[in-house]
């Protein structure tokens, strides 16, 4: 059976519910028409150029990614420059845009709970509790997250073993190499406005990105540590994550879908 964008939105609210969304998002379809048709759906982070490219040569009917095409509202569409260029793709060759944002990153199962086990984090709750859920230790909703380590474990070698978990070179490090921590804090994306939280926790390291110079010398000056493993290198792992829930759900809904990743996004800063 061939189904519909609204019917896979349904999907993804099952995976990622809309309600989880911060108020600020733009979660859900971001263009096309909730009657089109979908039989090709390409996952990728960000709904870029370069994806809607890969989505027009592979025929896709659905762009699904993590970041949302646009989250204020635009007040022009120039078909010149993004997101109106993404907008007239989608528009011409009929692909619906959509993301599963910040309801991913809360959702139980979501993009923080992946990115824990990725990291080898086991979780126990979240680091910010959704209010609207009562039952933290069964449900984990919510922002960002904290877990442990099986074993106590050097800054130095969670950095290092992180690196490798995360396919990535190098990473911003705060903090005493020599100190233990064995209680992690975590957050993918931008965690920077969650320093104070992790500094009132138990915790002995935030693991997350962009962080800023003063949010640094506040994790510092508490004695601390941070790893900042950057935006890109912490939400890349929602292609895999989208990719391989889609499929499941799709094959248990008995939907007729080709789904597939995009693995050739990177991330826009080099080091040099």
């Amino acid at each position: 059976m061939t189904p519909t964008v609204k019917q896979i939105l349904l999907i993804i609210d099952d995976i990622a519910p809309c309600d989880l969304a911060e108020s600020w998002d733009n979660s859900g379809l971001c263009a096309g028409s909730l009657d089109w048709p979908v039989q090709k759906i390409l996952v990728g982070l960000d709904p870029g150029m370069q994806v809607m490219r890969a989505a027009r040569q592979w025929k896709a009917d659905m762009v699904l990614t993590h970041h949302p095409l646009f989250i204020t509202p635009e007040k022009t569409i120039d078909f010149g420059h993004m997101p109106g260029s993404a907008i007239a793709i989608a528009a011409k060759e009929h692909i619906a845009v959509v993301c599963a944002h910040t309801n991913l990153d809360k959702a139980q199962n979501g993009l923080n709970d992946f990115f824990a086990d990725r990291i080898g984090v086991v979780v126990t709750h979240p680091l910010v509790p959704d209010p609207n859920v009562s039952d933290q230790q069964h449900i984990r909703t919510g922002i960002g997250r904290i877990g442990e380590v099986t074993s106590s474990i050097s800054l130095a070698r969670m950095a290092s073993d992180i690196k490798k978990q995360l396919g990535i070179h190098q990473i911003r490090v705060v903090g005493n190499m020599d100190i233990v921590v064995k209680k992690i804090a975590l957050c993918t994306g931008s965690g920077g406005s969650l320093v104070p939280v992790f500094l009132q926790s138990d915790a002995d390291l935030f693991i997350t990105g962009d962080i800023k110079y003063h949010e640094a010398r506040l994790v510092e000056e508490h004695g601390k540590a941070l790893i900042d493993v950057g935006h890109f290198a912490s939400e890349i792992l929602a292609v895999d994550l989208l990719s391989g829930r889609m499929v499941k759900a799709a094959s248990l809904a008995g939907y007729d879908l080709e789904i597939k990743g995009f693995n050739q996004e990177t991330d826009p800063f080099a080091i040099v």
